[in-house]
């Protein structure tokens, strides 16, 4: 899967002389928590938060009086607080990648950008509801996480027991083992009960972790 086919296509987007406060309204209005900021000539020039936004508003226990407080955020632009550069990814990248950079940069939320024009956003929301298909969260059935050998051919033989006993594969994964000969995986199978999906699988299996109808 693509980045494409998960963003956010034509964000709402600012200038980058726009008042703070006006871009805390707009992020409240429109139920977001980040926005693109571009220059006069629509090239994306940074990103703005809304911790960036909070940083940036004077602190409460401040003592100047409200007057002073609206007439210093009038003055303070998003140009002041945005993030630069703006770290981008493209339509066309991994899914799986724009959730590994924004692991690593630790950051919510990528730009997406082809040929330097702003397409779309894509968040940890977005992969998050990545995650829950890929698993299939809202499908029901018996979910088993277990330690198999890994060897070539393994999860053919896991596919194909269930195939033989007519159940059905709604989700599959696959993660680091324990140590470099075996690998966890996790899969719902609908079709089968428990108890006769333990009986077969356990000749295939090193140790089950868990299993569990969900």
């Amino acid at each position: 899967m693509i980045v494409e086919r998960r963003m956010t296509q034509n964000p709402v987007t600012i200038q980058q002389d726009m008042p703070v406060a006006e871009a805390q309204r707009l992020m409240r209005q429109e139920k977001i928590h980040r926005l693109p900021v571009l220059n006069m000539h629509n090239e994306l020039v940074g990103i703005v938060t809304e911790k960036d936004l909070l940083y940036a508003s004077p602190s409460p226990a401040s003592s100047l009086d409200v007057y002073e407080m609206h007439y210093l955020l009038s003055k303070l632009t998003v140009k002041k607080v945005m993030s630069k550069p703006v770290i981008s990814i493209t339509s066309n990248t991994a899914i799986e990648e724009a959730a590994r950079i924004m692991v690593d940069k630790n950051i919510g939320g990528l730009s997406v950008v082809d040929d330097g024009r702003l397409v779309g956003i894509i968040t940890e929301s977005d992969i998050f509801k990545v995650f829950i298909e890929l698993f299939g969260a809202r499908q029901r059935g018996i979910r088993v996480s277990m330690l198999v050998s890994e060897e070539p051919g393994e999860l053919a033989k896991l596919a194909k027991v269930i195939f033989d006993h007519n159940g059905d594969i709604i989700s599959f994964g696959t993660f680091l083992g324990t140590c470099p000969s075996n690998a966890f995986c996790v899969m719902k199978v609908t079709g089968i009960p428990e108890d006769m999906l333990i009986e077969i699988l356990t000749p295939l299996v090193q140790e089950f972790k868990d299993v569990r109808e969900v």
